[in-house]
């Protein structure tokens, strides 16, 4: 899996020379042809670890970024309204991840989000404390089934 990231970094750079344009968006398109040209010829390959993985990242972190977007426009509308609206609460959130890894990956990317983070971990590494900003209507099923389809899931599939 490594070989092919490689190998498709070298063919992006490849077009980037040759089209002599250097912009990210020349960079993402070279990238992009280069998986194409890989998949192509890696259709009778045994290993599609990295044809599955790379459209899972780039979706993962496109939607990363939306809800990222998302939660800084209500923290700040939160915080510049005269009107106390944020809701406080405190989450114990079951974990599904195992690994030490997939635990760190978690709770780095519920902290990154505005108005949420990590307080704790417990010893067995079972359960996260969060602390969340807007909690609302008090529903905290809700919050953690956001987590679990919106973070863990996808986090989970990219990794193991």
């Amino acid at each position: 899996m490594v070989k092919q990231f490689l190998m498709n970094l070298l063919l992006a750079f490849i077009w980037v020379a040759l089209t002599g344009v250097l912009y990210f968006s020349n960079f993402y398109f070279g990238f992009l042809l280069g998986f194409f040209i890989l998949w192509l010829m890696n259709r009778d390959g045994e290993d599609h670890r990295y044809f599955n993985r790379v459209p899972r990242i780039i979706s993962f972190v496109l939607y990363f970024v939306y809800e990222m977007i998302k939660a800084n426009i209500e923290v700040a509308y939160g915080v510049l309204s005269p009107k106390f609206h944020m809701q406080p609460a405190i989450v114990k959130y079951p974990l599904h991840a195992s690994s030490d890894f997939e635990v760190n990956m978690l709770a780095t990317i519920i902290s990154l989000t505005p108005g949420s983070l990590i307080m704790d971990i417990s010893e067995d590494k079972k359960v996260l404390y969060i602390h969340v900003m807007h909690l609302k209507n008090n529903d905290r099923e809700l919050f953690i089934q956001k987590i679990e389809r919106v973070y863990e899931r996808r986090l989970l599939e990219i990794i193991r």
